[in-house]
């Protein structure tokens, strides 16, 4: 059944961006409904370790700052409901979520979906999910106590996820298409001193080696353009995130895949709003996704009054 209550925000996605924003809108007193697929957190949920949120001097895992940041939010008396959304209508003056529990309408919408993990592109991919291919290694890293498994990327998340995965498998690969990893240096030396790590620099997978579970890579070095073979359990792919506007990729504008949307959150549709790794912005961090949930409200609070 749908539900005929007109909100006055609704925020999909439940994150640090939203909820902060619905922390934010529960303190303005807004009628606001966070709808979110999964559970509490998305991608930071799965963050083994985060360092670099203010306030925790020994660093605190994803999981449960996530599931602070939604009970902190619900005591200021916000609606969580678990429902994927199927489907957005957004230029209307009053906008419509439709989702596997039924359709909610809202004034305003904030959207804060975030970005989902980048697939290598390689043959087979899709299909060892599972069966050696990953892309989790705080989640699905224990598999691979003992093992042999490698890591595809040079970014922060790759390099944390080679040092986790260190402190599990029997020996790790770090593969990164550059002479040096773009990961912040705080990550380099324990890198460099973990004595089972093995950094393959300017290589790239051309192939995924498996009969029914992955057994190899086969690599191409970019220089030398050198072919080569590593036997491994399990990879783990790290090359960046792709955003989640599926839903609005026909009715927002887009840059490069993520919503046009300034330090405002406004999109090119008023009373419409996108926070966190979602849209165009230099940094994607929790606390950045922090700053734009609370940002969200802001506008929509000047929009709402406007709009009465």
């Amino acid at each position: 059944m749908s539900e005929k209550h007109i909100y006055d925000m609704i925020i999909i996605g439940g994150g640090p961006a939203g909820y902060t924003a619905a922390l934010y809108a529960g303190r303005a007193g807004l009628d606001a409904l966070l709808l979110e697929k999964l559970s509490a957190g998305g991608q930071m949920a799965l963050t083994h370790q985060i360092d670099n949120y203010p306030g925790f001097e020994d660093g605190i895992d994803g999981f449960t700052l996530a599931e602070r940041m939604r009970r902190q939010a619900e005591r200021f008396g916000i609606r969580s409901k678990y429902a994927e959304v199927t489907e957005l209508e957004l230029k209307a003056a009053v906008k419509a979520a439709v989702t596997t529990s039924g359709t909610f309408y809202a004034k305003t919408v904030v959207l804060a979906m975030g970005a989902g993990p980048r697939e290598l592109g390689a043959d087979g991919e899709a299909e060892l999910i599972g069966r050696g291919v990953a892309y989790c290694a705080s989640c699905d890293g224990m598999f691979y106590k003992g093992k042999t498994v490698a890591v595809v990327g040079g970014g922060d998340t790759a390099a944390a996820d080679a040092l986790l995965l260190s402190r599990i498998a029997k020996k790790v690969y770090l593969i990164h298409r550059r002479e040096s990893l773009r990961a912040a240096k705080i990550y380099h030396l324990p890198i460099e001193n973990a004595g089972n790590i093995e950094f393959l620099k300017n290589t790239v997978v051309t192939e995924l080696l498996h009969g029914e579970k992955l057994t190899g890579l086969r690599l191409k070095n970019t220089v030398t353009e050198e072919e080569s073979a590593v036997e491994c359990d399990g990879v783990f792919i790290s090359v960046g995130r792709k955003p989640e506007t599926r839903l609005v990729e026909n009715q927002l504008e887009l840059e490069n895949g993520y919503i046009t949307a300034g330090e405002s959150t406004k999109t090119d549709i008023p009373g419409v709003f996108a926070a966190g790794d979602i849209r165009t912005k230099p940094l994607r961090q929790v606390v950045t996704a922090v700053a734009d949930g609370a940002a969200a409200v802001h506008a929509a609070v000047d929009y709402l009054a406007e709009n009465e």
